[in-house]
C-alpha cells in the first residue's frame, strides 16, 4: 500500500512544533511494510486539507491517506469537515472504532471528531492529534485499514 501522511497543525507547518504524530505514524506504518509515499505538515486550514486530499486521491497516488491533527473541539479543527467534504463513501466504523478503543486511556477521546471514508480508491482515515493516542489508534486499526483499502482496489 501506497501512505501519504498528513499533520494537519499551523504550529508543526510553520516550523515552531515538532511533528511528533506524523513521526508515529510513519514508524508504525514502515514497520508494517507499507510505503509512505508522502509526509507533510499542513495548515489547519480546511480548503488546503481538503485540495491536498482531493489531489492526491485524485490522482491515485496513495492508497490509504492518514491525517492527524485538527479533530479535536478547538474552534478551528477542521480536518474532519475537509474530509467529509470530499469523501465518496463514508466508513463510521473505523472512527468509532477509534474512539471506543481509546475509551480506556482517557474519556477525553470521546471529543474526537475524526471521520473515514473513500474518495474514489483512496482511503482517508482521520487519527488523532496526540501521538500516543496516534500510536494506539493506528496498532489497533491498521490491519483493518489495509484490508478495506485492499478491497476499495478491486472492481465487483
Amino acid at each position: 500500500m501506497k501512505v501519504a501522511i498528513l499533520t494537519a497543525n499551523t504550529q508543526v507547518y510553520k516550523e515552531q512544533e515538532e511533528d511528533k504524530g506524523g513521526k508515529v505514524i510513519r514508524k508504525i506504518v514502515e514497520e508494517a511494510g507499507q510505503h509512505v509515499i508522502f509526509a507533510k505538515a499542513l495548515p489547519v486550514d480546511k480548503k488546503v486539507l481538503s485540495t491536498v486530499m482531493q489531489r492526491m486521491a485524485d490522482g491515485n497516488m496513495a492508497d490509504i491517506i492518514l491525517t492527524t491533527g485538527g479533530a479535536g473541539c478547538a474552534v478551528g479543527d477542521v480536518t474532519p469537515e475537509a474530509t467529509t467534504e470530499i469523501l465518496d463513501r463514508p466508513i463510521p466504523g473505523i472512527p468509532e472504532a477509534i474512539r471506543m478503543h481509546l475509551m480506556h486511556l482517557t474519556k477525553r477521546s470521546m471529543l474526537n471528531r475524526g471521520v473515514a471514508g473513500f474518495r474514489g480508491n483512496t482511503l482517508i482515515v482521520n487519527l488523532p492529534g496526540k501521538a500516543g493516542a496516534v500510536k494506539e489508534s493506528l496498532e489497533y486499526i491498521l490491519p483493518e485499514i489495509v484490508h478495506a483499502a485492499e478491497l476499495g482496489q478491486k472492481e465487483n
